[in-house]
């Protein structure tokens, strides 16, 4: 193969709407495969015991920080934006020596890590994560985290494959990939609940990891991969991809060193309380991935671009108007989360449990601000700037941790605290962050950007009154169980909630409606061709 036809590859055109769309139903899909997957250990397993609940999601906790903190933050935000220079500059041959390098490097160091959790796996259980789990149940959650300790070292070379692939234009190997790891840890219940039982857990995410490389190999067909063994130490691209690493690595370490603290409160708090406050994590989550993580995912390459062709004001405009329709978006979705937190919580967990209803009330907040924030902070990594959020992130970290620790005592809130501290702490981080972006470019947002801003409020106004009402008509009742029963009074809430804000946003003539009625518009009376026999 010749370097004229591998630098004829060029980035794939793809707008923002169907590279989100795209993202959004991956996203969707995995995530009901999570909670799904979530509803299933709380249905098969207990809270606690040898093989309850609080070791599963103790387990998890160390491997997400390392994959987080060394290489999710160069897979991620980090390396993209130099991608997409190396790209549009020099071609797709030379964006693949970088990655090559950027494989070896990570690969070795993930390989390290990996070796340090499978040593030390009792002691980072009983002396950093849980210590107040009883002995049993740290001897189960050791077990998983030893199984689990190669998932950062697979996570990071699939990360950094899709990061690539994204580059290119290719987003459908990056969005169905938690899909086969959801689904691989749901079939791992079934096949190892009356052997292996809880452990069979750890033996099912390995398994996902897996098959998640092998699916993202698939996507690098007719790219021109190939792979080097070296590292170029010496070359300016991997220098600058060092340079925003350890800012970056350390604004996510940070966010996992924060959910790793808020385990350590949590078992000390009552048992059980590491499992309550992970169901109503995981159901906050949902919305924070569906649409802030996807959306702003299918922009940043758009965004990267016209920075790297100089195009400042197509970047603004691209910005304002992706952030609208995130507000306008997530809005409906923490007014329904909050009224009915009650729906939601007995579905996650089967037996029913108040906690999880109460903690997820309180993180609703947290869940509109950081949909915000997984915007907000691409402005700054669009213009290669890891270091003011890792900056703001330290800040608002440590505040968390403070806010928890005073919050989460037994004369207060217990592990609602957690809840209410994570929403106090989501809130000033978009704040400072916001603050400091429009001191930085005071174009960014303009007249018509904040007339919309206010005809959003006006509509989110009658949806609030929407899902009040709603909620009042189907209120949650002891007598309110099963999946089904509970889904279509679920459904109904959210459907006529939803109906109200399109149709109040069109009413009031919301540009950011506009692409969801044209769609159902042109879905509807789009003709149909009829072929003759």
């Amino acid at each position: 193969m010749t370097n004229t036809k591998i630098e004829e590859i060029k980035p794939k055109k793809i707008s923002i709407i169907n590279a989100a769309f795209l993202l959004m139903t991956a996203t969707f899909i995995g995530q009901l495969l999570g909670f799904l997957r979530t509803k299933l250990v709380n249905a098969n397993f207990p809270i606690t015991g040898p093989h309850g609940t609080d070791a599963y999601f103790a387990a998890f906790n160390v491997p997400d920080f390392f994959f987080f903190t060394l290489s999710a933050g160069v897979v991620g935000v980090a390396v993209m934006p130099i991608l997409s220079d190396r790209l549009s500059k020099v071609g797709v041959k030379h964006m693949w020596e970088l990655v090559s390098s950027l494989l070896n490097f990570l690969s070795l160091i993930m390989l390290f890590v990996a070796i340090i959790i499978l040593i030390f796996a009792d002691q980072l259980i009983r002396y950093v994560v849980a210590p107040h789990l009883p002995a049993a149940e740290m001897h189960t959650a050791a077990t998983i985290l030893r199984l689990l300790a190669f998932n950062p070292f697979l996570f990071t070379i699939s990360g950094l494959l899709t990061a690539a692939q994204q580059s290119l234009g290719r987003f459908f190997f990056y969005a169905i990939t938690p899909i086969i790891y959801n689904l691989s840890i749901i079939l791992s219940i079934f096949v190892f609940r009356f052997n292996l039982g809880l452990v069979g857990l750890g033996v099912g995410a390995v398994i996902g990891a897996v098959l998640q490389l092998l699916i993202v190999s698939i996507g690098l067909i007719k790219t021109n991969f190939s792979w080097t063994p070296k590292i170029m130490y010496k070359h300016a691209d991997f220098k600058a991809v060092l340079r925003n690493l350890p800012p970056r690595s350390l604004d996510q370490g940070m966010d996992q060193l924060e959910d790793i603290v808020e385990t350590h409160i949590a078992s000390g708090i009552s048992s059980g309380a590491i499992s309550y406050f992970n169901n109503a994590y995981i159901l906050s989550t949902a919305p924070i991935l569906l649409l802030g993580t996807a959306i702003s995912t299918a922009a940043f390459p758009r965004l990267n671009r016209s920075l790297s062709e100089g195009k400042p004001d197509e970047f603004r405009a691209d910005f304002r108007r992706i952030l609208l329709i995130l507000i306008w978006i997530s809005a409906p979705v923490v007014i329904i989360s909050y009224f009915t937190r009650g729906y939601l919580a007995r579905i996650i967990f089967s037996r029913g449990n108040e906690q999880i209803s109460l903690i997820f009330g309180f993180l609703c907040i947290a869940i509109f601000f950081r949909i915000l924030y997984s915007m907000i902070s691409r402005w700054f990594y669009s213009n290669k700037d890891t270091i003011t959020p890792l900056i703001v992130s330290i800040f608002t970290i440590f505040l968390n941790i403070v806010l928890a620790v005073y919050l989460s005592k037994s004369s207060r809130y217990g592990v609602a605290g957690l809840a209410i501290a994570q929403s106090i702490v989501a809130f000033i981080e978009v704040l400072v962050l916001g603050s400091i972006m429009t001191y930085r470019d005071r174009k960014i947002f303009d007249m018509k950007f904040l007339r919309n801003l206010i005809k959003i409020g006006s509509v989110c106004g009658f949806t609030l009154v929407a899902g009040y009402l709603m909620i009042s008509l189907y209120p949650l009742e002891s007598k309110d169980k099963g999946f089904f029963q509970l889904g279509i009074r679920l459904s109904a809430i959210a459907l006529t909630t939803l109906a109200v804000h399109l149709l109040i946003s069109r009413a009031l003539e919301l540009e950011e409606a506009y692409p969801v009625f044209n769609r159902v518009k042109r879905f509807i009376i789009r003709p149909i061709r009829i072929e003759e026999l």
